[in-house]
């Protein structure tokens, strides 16, 4: 056996904690690409049923936000996980109970749509609880390490779950990726009890409307930067194909690799120049992205678009993350990374229509372009944030 370092062994309890969160995206992740399939193909609904399907998760998912967050607060980061994990097991028991009342289409219906609001559920209780989790595992000095590791988890769940989602829905049916659900939630149920607790570290509780006012710079930044990864995960498709070229997918793959890329070789940055820093660098590597997909003539040059807008993107939450944690006590920060969280909820919902009109009306360039413009408004409002922090201080 090797000895681990002091290092390896700081991020092995930070990535056992933050596993639950692998948990909770791979369950959306096996759903991503499914889903809207299922409902339009299978049960013969229009597509604005289909949409709505998908969009209950975000909904719910934003309004568990600040309750997750409290929850963390006062009751300790596995409790929060461990519920997050019943409402996914929950979520798969009722994909499954859809799946096989199918035959009466709106009790089907009614089972998936509980089945969307409980998944969303699941993601607010997971992710917010494996961040608190780790932090409380690893230490407060080390909050951007742990907010990155997540994100990491995150799109590598939804990396392995959407193309295994097609494969078991297309090998047994829609029915058996409910029930790879129940597993996942009951293994994650039982496996998070056996870790040991971190007791939530106690104090006055801040009202919410304090906490809103206080995050929401932070969160509108993070909204905003939300923005450019929306429109890719939504639109870049359809623009190769407008374009008449092949392999978007690929475009989405790069994209992913730059995000992961970033996160595990530049978090270390946050910590050493600030996270108002990293964020304004962040800002503009993702505006230049975004520009170069609505400007650049070439295959190669999407491709490298997309791979700047996913590094840019990248390091934008943990870094605006740390400098809206700083300003409240830790006695909070459950419930600050809650509402901080939901700003990229709604930037994410709220893409898909925004840019689907604007295509409409200008093209797939304009839409990108007017992105990078929304980036830049992003990193414009971090540079005033920084200056009254140094005025401030």
């Amino acid at each position: 056996m090797f000895p681990i370092s002091a290092n390896g062994q700081l991020n092995l309890r930070i990535i056992s904690a933050v596993a639950y969160n692998f948990i909770a995206y791979l369950a959306i992740g096996l759903t991503l690409a499914i889903l809207p399939g299922y409902v339009h193909l299978t049960l013969g609904l229009n597509t604005v049923l289909a949409g709505l399907m998908v969009s209950l998760q975000y909904i719910a998912t934003f309004a568990m936000r600040h309750r997750a967050g409290h929850m963390c607060d006062t009751r300790g980061p596995r409790r929060t996980v461990r519920w997050g994990m019943v409402f996914c097991a929950a979520s798969g028991a009722l994909m499954a109970l859809s799946w096989v009342l199918r035959g009466h289409l709106w009790l089907g219906l009614g089972a998936l749509a509980i089945s969307r609001l409980t998944l969303g559920a699941s993601e607010s209780l997971a992710t917010t609880g494996s961040m608190m989790w780790g932090i409380g595992r690893a230490g407060h000095d080390y909050i951007t390490r742990v907010i990155s590791w997540n994100g990491v988890t995150t799109y590598c769940a939804l990396a392995v779950g959407a193309p295994l989602g097609v494969l078991l829905a297309s090998r047994l049916g829609f029915g058996a990726v409910g029930g790879l659900l129940l597993l996942l939630g009951a293994g994650g149920f039982i496996g998070s009890g056996r870790m040991a607790p971190v007791e939530p570290p106690g104090g006055d509780a801040v009202p919410i409307t304090r906490l809103l006012w206080g995050v929401s710079p932070y969160g509108l930044a993070l909204a905003l930067g939300g923005l450019g990864f929306g429109v890719i995960a939504t639109f870049i498709t359809l623009y190769f194909a407008q374009r008449h070229w092949q392999g978007a997918a690929l475009s989405l793959s790069v994209f992913g690799l730059c995000f992961v890329g970033a996160r595990l070789s530049c978090s270390r940055f946050i910590d050493r120049y600030g996270g108002f820093r990293v964020a304004m660098v962040s800002f503009a590597v993702e505006a230049a992205g975004l520009a170069l997909l609505a400007l650049g003539p070439s295959q190669a040059l999407a491709y490298i678009g997309s791979g700047l807008t996913g590094l840019g993107f990248s390091l934008i939450f943990p870094a605006m993350g740390v400098e809206a944690t700083s300003v409240f006590p830790i006695a909070v920060r459950g419930s600050v990374l809650g509402v901080y969280s939901s700003f990229v909820d709604v930037s994410l919902f709220a893409a898909g229509p925004l840019a689907g009109a604007m295509i409409v009306h200008g093209g797939y360039p304009a839409v990108f372009l007017a992105t990078a413009g929304a980036v830049l408004l992003a990193l414009a409002g971090t540079v005033w944030l920084a200056s009254t922090a140094r005025a401030a201080s």
